[in-house]
């Protein structure tokens, strides 16, 4: 296929070299083989001149440029004491170029940390910036309060959960830069555009022009594939910094980064690597902390609005084309409406008030539009709130709420419309008869047999083999190469923090199930608790909840998910009262800080001379409602409260045009650039495994990431180490040996031990007793994650062990002749020893029977339908051998 490399963009490593006139931003790909140069002058006090030359520089000429820099631009001709040309700073990428009072400043990415690695796209978590002032000194027009927006602007800790990829577009889903990768290139030029309109001319010609000062060859010269170039910009959180240059720089130079979380974790299958990812997407619109950021702004856009990601793919294969992708996407945030909270007066829960009379559900319809664009239908309320209460207080939310949902949903067709659960999970909590997560489960089955979920390849002979009722209730929009998902889940309850979390990790669970069942790795869709599995995924969604927690409430989670199961340990209360104490205390003394920051980072507040400081501002409720201060040139219509078009690709995502064979609309939404394939700049070797350059092997990214083998699963096991078994929480954490004198036990075990599936062959590194030593190995290469009660050999048996003996041998390192006797091994080869050539989830092929076997079983098929075979001499005297000796 032409797309199958991964899409490196040409700038990962920049280098800022400094003159008294200019700043020389010289940048490379990994390899450092191809160069670009940015020229910013530092002569003007508060305009930004960026010259970008676009032409691409090798290695050798552009060390002979910035030779002549530095020799141009000395005191002296001749002199060596002082260079004319500086190193001031290496970097990783651009954040952004901004400007208060005086002149502008670049901020850039000096230190980056590797978090996860999808299809061989890296995803880096920034970990330290540098923030430089371009104008020189002896141009500088000084202003006094200039220090306090620059405090307040790095008062935004980028080193806290902000991440970006060179190749990987973070803002959109999975499901996105799939679909759109895997387009022929014949049907992104057969797009129809139409004559008159001018915009989405100019936006084709520039889909596939952007590489056309590189001189790289043209279509007929070698092949080439659409990557998206135009992100999501809701997600994108500096890209009002960037807004400046995004037109006067190559696109090589413009890296987004998004705010939220990013965390991935491995799952051993038997030694088959899959990689678990959860990415959570800040919204950028309307954004700010807990009680200064309530409900919605005119525009639609809610406060707390995190879209979470969970990708499962099989990390055995790194290519997007050959790879198995799996992707569930679920979203959170504040109830839609115009409601606010009292923080005049310092208590514990403010009461909650409607700002707005909006009967015809104006702000909702705005939002629940922006939702169908992005995600299709069906749409998914859950509601979390409390119904009951002595004083009013959650309830007014809901009791608008719906009469909202009823009245847009009179519009919609009937198959398109947003569906409202309402439960008051808090209440539930407090009774005894009632299972929170059980009833959350059952939700969860029903939202994920809507919306489906995607993948990238097509139903395995497997799932016929092993049909599952579940799986032929399934959702989504089918295709020849996989599944779509189509509509999402929307949780909130209040915060959107605890609850919610809970709520989207059982969604989440429900989900995961039908991933690992899609993708032939388990045989019905269906988890169980106290499983490895289940255990490492509910650490990543508390990982996830905590991060989101803290960066809204300004706090961790209270309440868990082990909270809901009722199995939390007398500890975690005492954690929950300190965890309560310091939201309150973040809530009261420093959220007023925070949100002046992300005002000024997200650049909703400009600095001017001729307004008020942002700290003298009594609210900042005009910068996030900026349409209210301006007359509407047209009135939105409150029926058809849609936009235009949306209903042709429904039950499909507008945004993402997944469809444009069926429905021929072009769409100025996606944005494709061309490159070509065999371009250094796209090798994903040399991106993935860096031969250029020395690397430490603890620094590897693999050995950081969680692994159920090493961190779930318990020393010894017994003879099953699948991360599917439910083991019981005292195993947990421990060695669990069976019980020996069981006979029934045993049996169990042998079982067991048959029906496990073969994995590839590995020695035995050690006996089970160096269990120090197990968590230092690497994860796949290792025996010692699946240890079991029996003796593993050691390699001095290896050396003695017979030819017979050889026969017998487990591909995990065991001798099974020494503890089974002849007649179990005839039936464990009868029955566990696949005589399958290939056998996996992608292929089956049957095995090679001979013609006496055929012959028995033809006879034994026509025998059950009534068509009997004289019987030979030999089975004559068979059957009479038996009835006289069973019968006589």
């Amino acid at each position: 296929m032409p797309h199958s490399a991964a899409i490196i963009s040409g700038i990962q490593r920049m280098v800022l070299y400094e003159t008294r006139a200019r700043y020389f931003l010289v940048g490379s790909n990994h390899a450092q083989t191809r160069h670009r140069v940015l020229k910013i002058d530092r002569t003007e006090p508060k305009d930004l001149v960026i010259i970008d030359d676009k032409h691409v520089y090798n290695q050798q000429e552009v060390r002979e440029l910035l030779g002549r820099l530095d020799l141009g631009n000395r005191t002296k001709i001749g002199q060596k004491g002082s260079s004319g040309l500086s190193r001031a700073v290496t970097a990783f990428g651009i954040v952004g170029f901004v400007r208060f009072l005086e002149g502008y400043y670049i901020v850039l990415i000096t230190k980056h940390r590797k978090m996860a690695d999808i299809g061989g796209h890296s995803i880096y978590k920034i970990e330290d910036t540098s923030m430089i002032y371009i104008p020189n000194d002896s141009v500088r027009v000084t202003h006094p309060d200039e220090a306090r927006y620059v405090r307040i602007f790095q008062n935004v800790d980028l080193s806290s959960n902000f991440y970006f990829s060179y190749s990987y577009d973070l803002s959109h889903s999975l499901q996105y830069n799939l679909t759109l990768l895997q387009r022929p290139y014949e049907l992104w030029s057969s797009v129809p555009i139409s004559s008159d309109d001018e915009m989405h001319r100019k936006s084709k010609q520039d889909c596939f022009d952007i590489f056309e000062d590189e001189g790289l060859p043209t279509q007929g010269e070698s092949e080439s594939h659409p990557c998206n170039c135009s992100p999501y910009y809701k997600y994108v959180w500096n890209a009002k910094l960037l807004e400046r240059v995004k037109d006067i720089v190559h696109p090589d130079w413009l890296m987004y980064i998004i705010h939220g979380f990013c965390g991935q974790s491995k799952l051993l299958i038997y030694g088959h690597p899959l990689h678990i990812t959860l990415i959570a997407r800040r919204s950028s619109k309307f954004a700010g902390t807990r009680f200064l950021k309530r409900g919605a702004n005119c525009e639609g856009d809610v406060a707390n609005e995190v879209e979470t990601e969970q990708i499962v793919h099989d990390a055995s294969v790194m290519s997007f084309t050959a790879g198995s992708y799996s992707s569930y996407v679920q979203v959170r945030g504040s109830v839609p409406l115009y409601w606010s909270q009292d923080i005049s007066t310092m208590m514990p829960k403010p009461p909650i008030r409607l700002d707005q009379a909006d009967p015809y559900a104006h702000v909702a319809g705005l939002h629940f539009d922006q939702m169908l664009q992005r995600f299709g239908s069906p749409i998914i309320i859950l509601n979390l709130v409390k119904k009951r209460e002595k004083r009013k207080h959650e309830k007014i939310l809901s009791e608008e709420l719906y009469p909202a949902v009823i009245n847009l949903n009179q519009f919609l067709p009937p198959e398109h419309g947003i569906e409202y659960i309402a439960w008051d999970m808090a209440r539930y909590t407090k009774s005894k008869l009632c299972n929170v997560l059980d009833r959350l489960g059952m939700i969860a089955e029903n939202v994920v047999k809507r919306t489906g979920f995607f993948i990238n390849r097509s139903e395995f002979y497997c799932h016929t083999l092993r049909l599952d009722d579940r799986w032929e209730d399934a959702g989504g929009y089918i295709t020849a190469s996989g599944r779509l998902q189509t509509g999402v889940l929307r949780t909130n309850c209040v915060d959107c923090l605890d609850r919610t979390n809970t709520a989207q990790f059982m969604v989440g669970k429900c989900a995961l199930a039908y991933q690992l069942y899609a993708l032939g790795m388990i045989d019905k869709p269906k988890l169980q608790f106290d499983t490895d599995c289940v255990r490492l995924f509910e650490e990543l969604y508390e990982d996830h909840g905590d991060t989101l927690s803290l960066q809204y409430g300004g706090s961790q989670l209270v309440h868990r998910v082990k909270t809901y199961r009722k199995i939390a340990p007398w500890t975690q209360h005492s954690k929950d009262i300190m965890q309560t104490l310091s939201r309150y205390y973040s809530n009261a003394f420093s959220d007023a800080d925070r949100q002046d920051s992300i005002n000024l980072f997200l650049q909703v507040y400009q600095p001017s001379e001729s307004k008020p400081h942002l700290w003298e501002l009594p609210t900042d409720f005009y910068l996030h409602q900026s349409s209210t201060m301006a007359l509407p040139q047209e009135s939105r219509s409150y029926t058809l409260w849609w936009t235009h078009g949306i209903l042709a690709y429904l039950p499909l995502p507008y945004d993402e045009d997944l469809d444009l064979i069926k429905i021929p609309i072009y769409n100025p939404k996606v944005e494709a650039k061309r490159v070509n394939r065999f371009d250094e700049s796209i090798d994903i070797y040399t991106e993935f495994f860096k031969p250029y350059e020395i690397t430490s092997f603890d620094d590897t990214f693999c050995i950081a990431m969680t692994n159920s083998a090493r961190e779930f699963m318990p020393k010894t096991v017994g003879l099953d180490p699948s991360p599917f078994t439910v083991r019981k929480p005292e195993e947990t954490g421990k060695s669990v040996l069976p019980n020996k004198s069981s006979k029934e036990e045993a049996v169990i075990q042998r079982k067991t031990a048959a029906s496990a599936p073969p994995a590839p062959n590995e020695e035995a590194m050690s006996s089970s007793s160096e269990d120090d030593s197990e968590e230092d190995r690497d994860d796949d290469a290792s025996v010692s994650q699946r240890s079991t009660p029996i003796k593993l050999l050691t390699e001095s048996v290896d050396s003695t062990r017979t030819q017979e003996q050889q026969h017998h041998k487990e591909p995990y390192g065991l001798n099974l002749s020494e503890f089974l006797d002849e007649k179990d091994l005839l039936i464990y080869e009868r029955e566990a020893v696949s005589s399958f050539p290939e056998d996996s989830v992608f292929e089956v092929s049957a095995p090679q029977v001979d013609t006496d076997s055929r012959d028995v079983f033809e006879r034994h098929v026509l025998t059950g339908q009534g068509q009997l075979r004289a019987l030979c001499r030999d089975d004559m005297l068979m059957y009479r051998e038996y009835v006289k000796n069973r019968y006589l």
